[in-house]
């Protein structure tokens, strides 16, 4: 069955449980969610491919600030040979009038950083479920705003954090759940990714690499880059988080505590410039945030989580996942499982690969030809498939606002503890004691 046969089939279709106020007002045929875009650059684009191909989605309206993307977004609607959609634009508040719309129902937000809290608490108040890319903001008073605005307006917001769906990850956690790796001990995890070729691009070079950041550059190197120059801090700390909390039911009878964090010097930037175009001025920038960021982090019951931010440096991507319990272990850099008891020999790894696919997770055993094509090795598609459900069906999202502020909030933490010396912070309770009774029920959900 494809992608787009798939959806038409509405084998999906269920009972959810109305989380929504009734005043809030969506389509009369809520098989079909009527999305608007804030933010059409290349991430934006992958969502909007991924709404063009199922029919229960209507793309009503995009904005962004660019014409280069909305350019690039309308060719993909002529090519799928759907309607064109409305097309805000002008300006940084051009977003606004797309949130007047009454016939959009939730908005899928991939915008830079710094404009993720100010949209996404406009469209809570606007009454439209947020889907929003990562990061949720850039203080702690920012993430506060969007609990605050969620609990007034009762909307909910989703991070569209997409490697908590990734195949091997939902086995691990599979296997974590049926009690394989005993208790709970200790998890670790990071964004470890050459991002050097990001970070400077010049749309000539992209592979080869270019120099160029700011206005002059273009995709993420215009505004990313910005933060590796101001800010010391993990600032990119979901990916390596986001799966972690849910080995650990982290907000689900568990919290974080506190953490503290650590950076080497900056000097990968530097150096990679200065190689690229020998006496280029970037060179000589001073790049605030370390080559390599470590995070330590206490839970509640009694783990420890360690997380790394490595982007600057050349090296192979790894998220550099470990999940460690008082019977055994997963670690994804070297592909491998131990089960004390039930490996193949006594303290000797296994590849991971027998286990991770008798520990398939239902969810992919279900959708993985429905995801296959799908962006990141089809992990893009169940992000998105949740949230689209989750409008579809007024119920909570999967990754609720709680789970998404929780993973975001390292962010302004690991920059406080490194400004300050390496002092440990508070990890604030942004459930206010709800995680002591809340249940963990994340892809336990037989449709998403």
């Amino acid at each position: 069955m494809d992608r787009r046969k798939f959806i038409a089939s509405g084998s999906v279709l269920a009972a959810g449980i109305s989380i929504v106020p009734s005043g809030i007002v969506f389509g009369k045929n809520m098989n079909k969610v009527r999305l608007g875009y804030i933010g059409v650059g290349l991430r934006g684009r992958d969502h909007i491919q991924e709404g063009l191909l199922r029919d229960d989605v209507e793309i009503v309206a995009i904005c962004d600030t660019q014409e280069q993307s909305l350019s690039e977004c309308r060719k993909q609607f002529q090519k799928a040979g759907k309607k064109l959609p409305a097309e805000y634009t002008g300006g940084t508040d051009a977003y606004k009038k797309l949130l007047d719309r009454k016939d959009v129902d939730a908005v899928i937000i991939a915008t830079p950083w710094q404009f993720h809290k100010p949209q996404a608490v406009d469209a809570m108040l606007a009454g439209k479920y947020v889907g929003c890319e990562v990061i949720a903001g850039l203080s702690l008073d920012d993430h506060w705003d969007i609990v605050k605005t969620h609990e007034k307006t009762r909307m909910p917001y989703m991070t569209l954090e997409n490697v908590c769906y990734r195949r091997d990850v939902m086995a691990v956690l599979n296997m974590q759940r049926q009690g394989l790796f005993g208790e709970m001990i200790h998890l670790e995890g990071g964004y470890q990714h050459n991002l050097r070729n990001v970070l400077f691009n010049d749309g000539k070079q992209y592979y080869g690499g270019g120099v160029k950041f700011g206005p002059e550059a273009i995709s993420e190197a215009q505004w990313r880059t910005q933060f590796n120059i101001d800010v010391n801090a993990d600032i990119y700390p979901t990916h390596g988080v986001g799966p972690l909390m849910h080995y650990a039911d982290i907000n689900y009878g568990n919290r974080f505590t506190n953490l503290v964090s650590f950076s080497s010097k900056a000097r990968g930037l530097s150096a990679y410039v200065e190689e690229q175009a020998p006496g280029n001025p970037n060179a000589k920038i001073n790049y605030k945030n370390g080559d390599v960021i470590t995070t330590m982090i206490n839970c509640a019951n009694g783990e420890t989580v360690l997380l790394s931010h490595d982007t600057h440096l050349p090296r192979p991507y790894s998220l550099g996942f470990r999940v460690q319990g008082t019977k055994g272990l997963w670690m994804d850099v070297n592909h491998s499982v131990y089960i004390e008891g039930q490996s193949k020999r006594n303290d000797v790894w296994d590849s991971a690969t027998e286990w991770l696919a008798k520990y398939d997770h239902p969810l992919w055993q279900k959708y993985a030809s429905v995801a296959e094509g799908a962006g990141h090795g089809g992990m893009d598609w169940f992000v998105f498939n949740a949230f689209v459900e989750s409008v579809k069906r007024k119920t909570q999202t999967p990754i609720d606002v709680y789970d998404s502020v929780t993973m975001s909030a390292i962010l302004p933490l690991s920059q406080k503890s490194i400004t300050e010396g390496n002092m440990p912070q508070q990890f604030p309770d942004f459930t206010k004691g709800k995680w002591k009774e809340r249940k963990n029920t994340f892809a336990l959900n037989s449709e998403y």
